[in-house]
């Protein structure tokens, strides 16, 4: 007996070969990482020597409870936190959409009727259960390069969750250290206003007596409506800080002003930042920049996805399924199973438009990369210009307390001549000035130097980690009420 041999049909032959032709293709995507080699090294002077340290636990180290309760407030209530934390939740949902084209797909059906279907035919049950599957063959990377667009899209939203909480705790900080100058302006404004009214009401004693000119008691009402004039101003300016802090942390005004009279602000010292003494690794921990990177990446997989929609495009189906017939006490099984159609989807013309597609992500690319390299060089100089501002408030302090000292000092002696009548109004007046301006250049040179700190923490990252981030993704933190 000769044996039997089984014929393939010719169109599995087709489709077999076309299989194998194109396991061998894979999509060629522009790079996923490029170039964006800052400097070697500093030029600005470094802080505590320039050793890697950690940000994660800045504002704690500040010893300044009161400040770490409305950064927490304020990143519980902010809306652009809020938005970054549901994009991060969106771009989840679209990486597992985007991972689940990997895989083949699968469903079920169960259906079950009873009744005539023609006449003459008695009553019948009909009872039917299956199963479909169906797969997309991955042969060019489509779906991969998909799943890895939407992989970096996550990882880069959980990165702008970071830059979005260490933005609003910045803005926070830098509310919070200006009232608190302000209040330490005010309290040396209203000081000043005093001293000012007490010597406008001598002065007008004097002229009533005679023993100075009328004009010496103008100048001295003058000088005191002057100063009376700086304390209201002044006073106005803390009010629209303490707003600006109710509005940023939705605490009420009134808990806020209760707890901004028992704080401490000028007690608080900035906690030193250590840096790294390389840009490159330091920027490495700024979300932005980190955020940027991923868009490179989710370009390139764009242009690899693109791409892919002009080639073949190969599908597989299959079913199992069974069928259950009842009438007059009478029962029919049928099962039924399928595998197939293999299907091959040429795209033969579309008017240009796969074409175009490509160009259009190719053209993204090329933004994404050029905005990445941009992103660097403005890290770069944010934390050059961070650490020139700590450095020139730092060679400045000694000479304003210097000079804070010197001018009270003038103050104290020009005081006590004019009490002697040997010095003058003028010259009384004179000192006064320079020695309020001393001392509010002294309390505005302290904010300064903390809004550098700020800035300074800020342009590393604010604790930013790549390293940690994780599928549990970001949390909002909870909100300290009063």
């Amino acid at each position: 007996m000769k044996p039997m041999h089984l014929r393939t049909p010719k169109p599995a032959y087709v489709a077999l070969a076309l299989t194998l032709m194109l396991s061998g293709c894979a999509i060629v995507m522009p790079p996923a990482k490029v170039d964006a080699t800052p400097a070697l090294q500093w030029q600005a002077p470094l802080p505590h020597g320039g050793a890697v340290g950690s940000l994660a636990e800045w504002w704690q180290k500040q010893g300044d409870p009161l400040l770490v309760e409305l950064i927490d407030a304020a990143q519980a209530v902010s809306p652009t936190v809020a938005q970054s934390l549901a994009r991060v939740e969106s771009a989840r949902a679209q990486r597992t959409t985007a991972n689940a084209a990997l895989l083949p797909q699968l469903s079920a059906n169960v259906s079950a009727s009873r009744g005539v279907s023609t006449p003459d035919v008695p009553v019948a049950t009909t009872q039917s259960v299956g199963l479909q599957a169906s797969w997309e063959l991955d042969l060019v990377g489509a779906n991969r390069a998909v799943s890895n667009a939407a992989d970096a899209q996550f990882q880069g939203t959980q990165a702008q969750w970071h830059d979005a909480r260490v933005s609003v705790a910045a803005e926070v900080a830098n509310t919070y250290y200006s009232l608190g100058t302000c209040r330490q302006l005010l309290a040396v404004a209203r000081k000043d206003a005093t001293s000012r009214q007490e010597t406008a009401r001598l002065a007008e004693l004097n002229a009533r007596a005679g023993f100075t000119a009328p004009s010496v008691a103008a100048l001295a009402r003058a000088s005191a409506a002057d100063g009376s004039s700086r304390v209201t101003q002044q006073q106005a300016a803390c009010d629209i800080d303490t707003k600006a802090l109710v509005a940023l942390t939705g605490l009420q005004e009134p808990y806020l002003r209760k707890k901004m009279a028992l704080a401490q602000v000028d007690t608080a010292q900035a906690a030193p930042i250590l840096i790294a003494s390389v840009p490159a690794q330091t920027l490495a921990q700024r979300p932005d920049v980190f955020a940027a990177e991923r868009d490179v990446m989710v370009a390139s997989a764009q242009v690899g996805s693109a791409k892919a929609q002009r080639y073949p495009r190969l599908t597989l189906n299959g079913s199992v399924g069974a069928l259950r017939y009842s009438s007059m006490g009478r029962e029919t099984n049928l099962d039924t199973w399928s595998f197939g159609p293999l299907a091959v989807t040429l795209p033969l013309f579309d008017g240009g438009q796969r074409k175009a597609n490509v160009v259009s992500a190719e053209a993204t690319y090329a933004q994404s990369v050029s905005a990445y390299r941009g992103k660097v060089r403005q890290a770069v100089r944010e934390v050059e210009e961070a650490l020139v501002q700590l450095q020139s408030t730092d060679a400045r302090r000694q000479d304003a307390e210097v000079a804070t000292a010197g001018y009270a000092e003038s103050l104290a002696a020009t005081q006590a001549r004019y009490g002697q009548g040997l010095a003058s109004l003028v010259e009384l007046e004179d000192a006064r000035r320079n020695a309020l301006a001393a001392e509010s250049a002294q309390l505005s040179l302290g904010l300064e130097r903390k809004r550098a700190w700020v800035s300074l923490y800020r342009a590393l990252g604010g604790g930013f980690e790549p390293d940690r981030l994780n599928d549990s993704g970001a949390s909002a933190p909870a909100a300290k009420q009063p």
